[in-house]
C-alpha cells in the first residue's frame, strides 16, 4: 500500500468515525427534545391527560429518560472529542 493509499484509508476511517459519532449525538439530542416537550406538556396541560393519572411519576420517568441521553452526550464529549 502506498503512502497516498494509506492516507486516504485513514482519512476515510476518520470521516466514518465522525459520521457515526454525529449520528449518535443527534439521536440523543432528538430524544432529549422529545422528552423535554413531554414534560412541558405535562406541566402546562396536566388536566385532561387521562392516561397519566400520576403526573409527578410520569414526569420523573421522562426525566430519567432525559438523564440517560444526557449521559450519552457527556460520554461522547469526554471520550470521543
Amino acid at each position: 500500500m502506498t503512502n497516498s493509499e494509506l492516507f486516504e484509508n485513514l482519512e476515510s476511517e476518520e470521516l466514518m468515525k465522525e459520521e457515526i459519532l454525529n449520528a449518535v449525538k443527534k439521536h440523543a439530542e432528538g430524544h432529549i427534545a422529545k422528552h423535554k416537550a413531554n414534560v412541558n406538556i405535562l406541566i402546562k396541560k396536566n388536566v385532561g391527560v387521562a392516561e397519566h393519572p400520576d403526573v409527578i411519576e410520569t414526569i420523573e420517568k421522562e426525566l430519567d429518560i432525559i438523564a440517560k441521553y444526557n449521559d450519552q452526550l457527556e460520554m461522547l464529549k469526554k471520550y470521543f472529542k
